[in-house]
């Protein structure tokens, strides 16, 4: 058993570095082209995508190995739903490169997955039974459905991006740059949320709190990073460590909104020390990358992908979803943070299907709506799991 779950973590790993690699592949397909020249496919693209291949195959492996270890479907945590995520989201860049061989969609659509795939990792990956709401074979429905149409909306969001950066004038400063350099910062925070989480791993930091949860009784905390956010009416009795600045209310996760604030704070260090070193945005930085890219064909793929993701997420993140919490809960619908948040998801798309068919919203406009659209998922991913208690929290770590 124990070997599977080295083997798994071995392919997870492996898949990750060819992710990276296949990402220089598609750069060296996308800067090999000339002003004016289409974003074809040509040998670069062409071993980009079988190394993309090769590591999809490497983390289906990881996928399987841990199920095989585990004895179920490995999506019934953070790191196994986000590290599952990335793998639909690689999934949907396959199916969507086999239809347009557009380099340039692996050149984006890969860091996103490394990143993805990263964050996961600094979540526990110990293997545990499942709880009793979680013993049912609607955890391998609703939960990989959503996964699935994650994955494919993840896809609208990378040609959404595409189009902004070849299209927003990052010589002067707009409405629009402000925007699009948050959405690039976002990205640089989830990396800063791994370098900040790594350091202090290493450094062995710990610090335990006495606080009362939210249904009023006394309970303890371990802290893995200095507490810039402190649990409700907490006491720290490890000695000389950092005292909380600001103390949150019971029904907020204090540990894992400080993890949230601290990553933050790095993914700023990092994007200020690339600003300084470059002198420009980071749109601006990979706008040469672009430059060739027909906006018309990136508005047809991120339209395309919302058509077939919204379907498949309202199956899992709905009709799915309901089912289940009417099985496990006596109930279908709660108002559960993570209940409201897919309803918000599902309105969202639901409005941007409308404005593109019914008011025309095509080109910039249809392009915000599927970063926005993103934001909300990862939203939902990362405040809604790692802040917010509820009926959902079990399968956070």
């Amino acid at each position: 058993m124990s070997d599977l779950v080295q083997w798994s973590g071995n392919l997870l790993y492996a898949s990750f570095i060819l992710y990276l690699v296949a990402t220089f592949l598609f750069g060296g397909a996308v800067r090999q082209k000339k002003d004016g020249q289409k974003q074809e496919e040509n040998r670069w693209g062409k071993l980009g995508f079988a190394v993309t291949v090769i590591g999809f195959i490497a983390q289906l492996g990881y996928f399987i190995t841990r199920w095989i270890a585990s004895g179920h479907a490995p999506v019934s945590n953070l790191f196994e739903f986000v590290t599952f995520f990335a793998m639909m989201l690689v999934g949907a860049f396959i199916i969507i490169y086999l239809i347009y061989r557009l380099p340039v969609l692996g050149l984006f659509a890969l860091p996103i997955a490394t990143i993805v795939i990263a964050y996961a990792s600094m979540f526990p990956k110990e293997i545990s039974p499942l709880i009793p709401a979680l013993q049912s074979d609607w955890l391998h429905i609703h939960v990989t459905t959503v996964a699935a149409a994650e994955g494919i909306l993840a896809i609208s969001f990378v040609a959404g991006l595409i189009y902004l950066v070849k299209n927003i004038d990052q010589s002067k400063r707009s409405k629009q740059t402000i925007w699009l350099e948050v959405v690039m910062y976002s990205l640089v925070a989830t990396i800063g949320f791994v370098i900040v989480t790594t350091s202090f791993n290493l450094a062995g930091y710990e610090a335990k709190f006495d606080y009362i949860n939210k249904d009023g009784n006394p309970a303890e905390e371990t802290f893995y990073m200095p507490a810039i956010i402190g649990p409700n009416e907490g006491q720290l009795v490890t000695d000389g460590k950092f005292e909380p600045i600001i103390e949150v209310p019971g029904f907020i996760n204090a540990k894992k909104l400080n993890t949230l604030v601290w990553s933050l704070v790095g993914g700023l260090l990092i994007y200020i020390v690339i600003r300084l070193i470059t002198r420009k945005r980071i749109a601006a930085l990979v706008q040469p990358f672009v430059k060739n890219v027909n906006s018309d064909l990136m508005d047809e793929v991120s339209y395309r992908a919302v058509l077939i993701g919204f379907p498949v997420f309202t199956l899992g993140g709905l009709i799915f979803a309901m089912i289940w919490a009417q099985i496990a809960w006596s109930r279908f619908w709660g108002w559960d943070p993570k209940e409201v948040w897919a309803l918000i998801t599902w309105l969202f798309y639901a409005a941007f299907l409308h404005l593109r068919l019914s008011k025309g919203w095509h080109g910039e406009k249809s392009a915000w709506l599927a970063v926005i659209g993103f934001v909300i998922i990862m939203f939902n991913l990362v405040a809604v799991n790692l802040v917010i208690a509820g009926l959902h929290s079990y399968a956070t770590p």
